[in-house]
């Protein structure tokens, strides 16, 4: 980390709050002051680790690449667009720093989705409510464990470029333009991704589940 430089006027950390990721990198690139960077660390602590935990299936190999993640924020600052959106920006480290560690251990279970119980319903259902289906939905017919453990299932199951685009729309809330950016694709193609991966969970639920169809 770079050495913090002493500053009259230096905001306070209620100050900091109200400013955007983008004034916060900025300044700290330009003045290297750590609370700028703290600021930057707290806001996406808990955001970037459940990304990374449902992504890795593992907490702990979370925790070192969400570190991994913020040292390239440090060490790349010079290398950032002005103009350039942060959140999407962080993503693509992260999700570089992440695909890296999973080469580093090939025989890690990639991409669970194990999270507490009071978020399982709700993001599994957002999930599944998109499969195009005949009707009824089967995914209507299933009791929740079994959605959830399909789930968990069949994003295994996608290649790899679109269980990516899952995680990060679905599951981490990115827009499409925040999505593209952090894959350095056009927006069309996110979204064809996103088709894709939902008429292929389609394909997967009706292979898996012959009598709901």
């Amino acid at each position: 980390m770079s050495k913090t430089i002493c500053m009259p006027n230096t905001a306070s950390h209620q100050d900091l709050t109200t400013w955007s990721d983008e004034e916060l990198y900025a300044q700290y690139r330009a003045t290297s002051q750590r609370e700028m960077f703290a600021e930057l660390v707290r806001r996406y602590e808990r955001e970037l680790f459940n990304y990374l935990r449902r992504y890795l299936g593992n907490a702990e190999m979370a925790e070192d690449v969400f570190q991994a993640s913020f040292l390239q924020v440090h060490v790349k600052r010079e290398l950032f667009e002005t103009g350039r959106s942060f959140r999407p920006w962080l993503y693509t480290i992260a999700l570089n720093q992440a695909i890296d560690a999973q080469r580093r251990n090939r025989r890690h279970k990639m991409a669970s989705l194990d999270r507490a119980a009071s978020d399982d319903g709700e993001e599994v259902g957002k999930l599944m409510d998109l499969l195009v289906s005949s009707t009824p939905n089967p995914a209507a017919q299933a009791d929740g464990a079994e959605r959830r453990e399909w789930i968990r299932s069949a994003l295994d199951r996608l290649p790899e470029v679109l269980k990516q685009s899952v995680h990060l729309i679905y599951y981490q809330g990115l827009k499409y333009r925040e999505a593209a950016d952090a894959f350095g694709i056009p927006v069309g193609t996110v979204k064809s991704r996103l088709h894709a991966a939902i008429l292929k969970l389609n394909e997967m639920w009706n292979a898996d589940h012959p009598e709901k169809k």
